[in-house]
């Protein structure tokens, strides 16, 4: 299964890509879920493994010929390497290296098609006791194969034909007429669980995709996609409970002019306007960071790695891209921003102190009458920002604060 830490690589190979294709629209963090799934996991592959060898063994204790022998040895050799690429896989995936997605798919059919040879010989060999214990193990891997396999039905399908196909086959072959009922039961049966596998991957894809967006939207904001309040504080937890949570800063924002505009044109493009200025939010940050709305036109951004300077500068960056007009719905809507920064751990060491902080600085911030970078009660720099005319109904410009520590 895959975990957030464990990340299986995708086939590359076109024939196994083609057998692992997912359906058309599946999203990828689904598509990995599914290769995954492929992977499976060890316990339910060692109880495959043992049922797999009990077939050939058995026929080998009850007939001993060279090609049973051949055939147990060749079973025993691809399950060793199947086991193998199944560890590897696993371990490589969790240490973010690369996995050998396309020799495990090569290796299941190989598996199938050794299944398939070793019916083919026991219906051939005439001997109706050794054909029972050669085939019976074989037809009960079937239903194994499509529920172990439902994330590549393709896959599936083909491991299906690859171990039964053989016996109508060999059932021709040997002339017998009572085993003519096999000849035709064989294909439904084949065709009856490559539909069932199909069937079963919608089914799973469909609830994995209702999952994913059910979770996405008890994390972050129906309008913005921006993290959620209880999101946040979950990503702030985690990261200040780290050994040395130096470096992680908190940046809160507050719109200026926000109610103007939405007073003015409407909530629809409030709305609009909100979206666009979670855009350049996303734009101002870098991956890891996270962005979330706490409600109305605040924001937060939590950044790591960020010294006073560093901080200082991601805030001017933020005032920058944000504080300017926007065409929206027609409209021409200029705003302004007031930023608060807390850093950790000098500001608080826990979620509640540390956004306590950050809002004091942004309250602090909102209540100056020019914009300025302030620092420990200091100015220190001058942030840009649209200055609006004294009267006019627009917000002031954008105010950058840190807060004291």
């Amino acid at each position: 299964m895959q975990t957030e830490k464990a990340r299986f690589s995708a086939p590359e190979w076109r024939f196994t890509r083609w057998l692992a294709e997912s359906p058309a629209g599946t999203p990828d963090a689904i598509r990995q879920r599914l290769v995954a799934e492929l992977f499976g996991n060890l316990p339910v592959f060692y109880g495959g493994l043992i049922a797999t060898l009990v077939g050939p063994l058995s026929v080998v204790v009850f007939k001993p010929s060279a090609l049973f022998i051949a055939w147990l040895a060749m079973e025993v050799i691809i399950c060793a390497v199947r086991l193998a690429v199944l560890v590897h896989g696993r371990r490589a995936a969790l240490r973010g290296e690369k996995t050998w997605t396309d020799l495990h798919i090569v290796m299941a059919l190989a598996w199938s098609a050794n299944l398939g040879l070793g019916c083919l010989m026991a219906i051939l060999s005439g001997d109706w006791l050794i054909a029972t214990v050669a085939c019976v193990p074989a037809a009960a891997m079937v239903g194994g194969i499509c529920f172990r396999n439902f994330a590549a039905p393709r896959l599936a399908s083909a491991m299906i034909a690859l171990s039964l196909s053989p016996m109508p086959v060999a059932t021709l072959l040997s002339g017998e007429p009572a085993l003519i009922g096999v000849t035709i039961l064989v294909p439904l049966f084949l065709f009856s669980m490559s539909v069932s596998a199909f069937q079963m991957n919608a089914t799973v894809v469909s609830a994995m995709v209702a999952e994913r967006e059910i979770r996405h939207r008890a994390c972050h904001d129906d309008l913005t996609g921006l993290c959620n309040r209880a999101h946040l504080v979950t990503q702030l937890d985690e990261r200040l409970a780290r050994e040395r949570p130096d470096g992680l800063a908190l940046f809160y924002l507050d719109l200026d002019g926000f109610k103007q505009v939405n007073d003015t044109f409407g909530h629809a493009t409030g709305d609009r306007l909100l979206q666009l200025v979670s855009e350049q939010i996303n734009a101002s940050v870098r991956a890891g960071d996270v962005t979330a709305r706490l409600g109305g036109d605040e924001f937060v951004v939590l950044a790591d790695g960020l010294d006073r300077n560093a901080a200082l500068a991601l805030g001017h960056s933020l005032s920058e891209r944000i504080a300017r007009s926007y065409a929206v719905n027609g409209h021409d809507c200029v705003i302004g921003v007031s930023v608060g920064i807390a850093l950790a751990p000098a500001q608080g060491r826990d979620a509640t102190s540390l956004l306590a902080a950050a809002d004091a600085a942004l309250y602090t911030a909102k209540g100056r009458s020019a914009p300025a970078v302030v620092m420990a009660g200091e100015t220190i720099a001058r942030a840009p920002s649209i200055v609006p005319e004294p009267d006019a109904p627009l917000p002031r410009p954008a105010r950058l604060h840190l807060s004291p520590t």
